[in-house]
This record gives C-alpha cells, structure tokens and sequence, in this order.
C-alpha cells in the first residue's frame, strides 16, 4: 500500500518559507471543520499534506481544537502516518530548551475533549489498544532520520499532556515528575488516541521551548519561548524532510 504522509503542527510550524503549495484540500467531516484546510506541499524535496493544528494565524487553542475533525479530514485525504510537531516544556534533566525528542509515552490529564469516535452516536464501540501510544516504525524512522541528517535528538521520553492555554504551577510540575514524565504539552491528545481510531500510524516529534514551571531561576516569557521557537523549528523541519524522503 502505498504511503501518503501529513505533518500536524501547531506552534512555529504554520508557515513554511520556500515551500511549494502543490494543491489546497478541503475535505468534508462529520464531527465538523478542521482547523484548517489540508495543504499539500512540498518542502526540500519532501512532498506530504500539512494541517495547521491551531488554525491559520494560530487563534485556536488547545483545549478548543476539533481534534475529531482533524483527524477524521486527514484520513479522508489518504492519509496513513502522521508526525505530528509539538512545542513542550522540559521537565527531566535532559530535556533543556532546544532539545529534540521522540516521545514513546504519554500521560493524559486532559478533561473535557472530544476524544473519540467510539461515543456509541453511530452504534459502534470499540475499545483501542492503546498500551504504545505512538508508532514505533515511525519513531525509528525519525531516529534514523536525525542521524542521516546530523541532527541531535532525544528518541525516548514520556509526555505529560495537560489541559491548557495556561501554562502549569511549580506544584504541577512536581507532580508531573513524580509521575514519570519527561515532558509536557497541550496537544498530543486526543490527537494520537483519534488517529489509532483510525487506523492511521502517529508519532510525535517534540521541540523543548522552556523549562517547566519552578526548574530555573528565572519565569518563562513567550519572548524566551519564541526565541527557541525560530532556530528549533528550522531543526524540526529538516528532520521532518529527511524522514519524509527516506519513506
């Protein structure tokens, strides 16, 4: 079968200078309208579908993304795998601003979202494995990937996915890391339960923006989150392009 690629990002990766836009999709859903319409691009010889996770100019947040859309567009699109891009904070040591990593686990503290197909509305419930949340095939891709192109990367790591836009306490944070997790986001669900619901192969890369609440001497600004977004993102982008073309 053959292999349609889509980059999901979110932060610092909704424009890409020097790409060519082969066509716009904008595919029906049932669960309502995707953040955004399905670009088919190509970007450094890497052609793949990009979806802006957050909306065109960045106005939805978190909480408030139609993931089941989202989803759901990109597999009437043909979409088989997904590497999706998310901006994070760092909690364990090794994870410091600017790092790269390729989680192999999560921990959901969401509430409220939309987070399935399976809602018995269309008289069908299924019940997902979902002991590895993202692919590992893709992961070592990415892996294999970052060597090819000479890019530093942390392959392992857990995810903390937490509600948002507000950014978490001290004592969160603490907690996150009694909990194991290496680092913490806003957006990797339901985003990778929806896309093993349907049947299309996920991984996460994770771009370090910040440390996590009370771990520096100093508050986190956007304008400090906004610097390590500008270099790290152009890191993210050959890594996703090196991927894409070994496929």
């Amino acid at each position: 079968m053959s292999r349609c690629i889509a980059v999901v990002g979110g932060t610092g990766l909704c424009e890409w200078p020097g790409a060519k836009l082969l066509k716009s999709i904008s595919p029906s859903s049932d669960y309502g309208e995707p953040s955004a319409e399905l670009q088919q691009i190509e970007y450094e010889g890497a052609e793949f579908v990009f979806l802006a996770r957050h909306g065109n100019g960045h106005s939805i947040p978190p909480h408030k993304i139609n993931y089941r859309a989202n989803i759901d567009s990109l597999r009437q699109a043909g979409v088989t795998d997904i590497l999706a891009v998310n901006a994070v904070g760092g909690i364990s040591d090794q994870f410091v601003a600017g790092v790269i990593a390729l989680p192999e686990q999560l921990n959901d503290y969401t509430w409220g979202r939309e987070h399935t197909f399976f809602d018995g509305c269309g008289g069908e419930v299924q019940h997902i494995d979902f002991s590895y949340p993202f692919s590992e095939e893709l992961r070592l891709r990415l892996c294999a990937a970052a060597e090819r192109g000479g890019i530093d990367i942390e392959p392992y790591g857990t995810y903390a996915v937490t509600q948002g836009p507000r950014l978490e306490t001290a004592a969160e944070i603490r907690r996150l890391a009694r909990d194991g997790n290496d680092m913490v986001g806003m957006t990797a669900m339901p985003e990778a339960a929806l896309a093993r619901e349907a049947g299309i192969n996920y991984a996460s890369v994770c771009l370090v923006v910040n440390p996590g609440a009370g771990l520096s001497d100093s508050l986190i600004t956007m304008e400090d989150i906004q610097a390590v977004i500008d270099t790290g993102m152009l890191q993210v982008k050959s890594l996703l392009a090196h991927c894409i073309c070994g496929h």
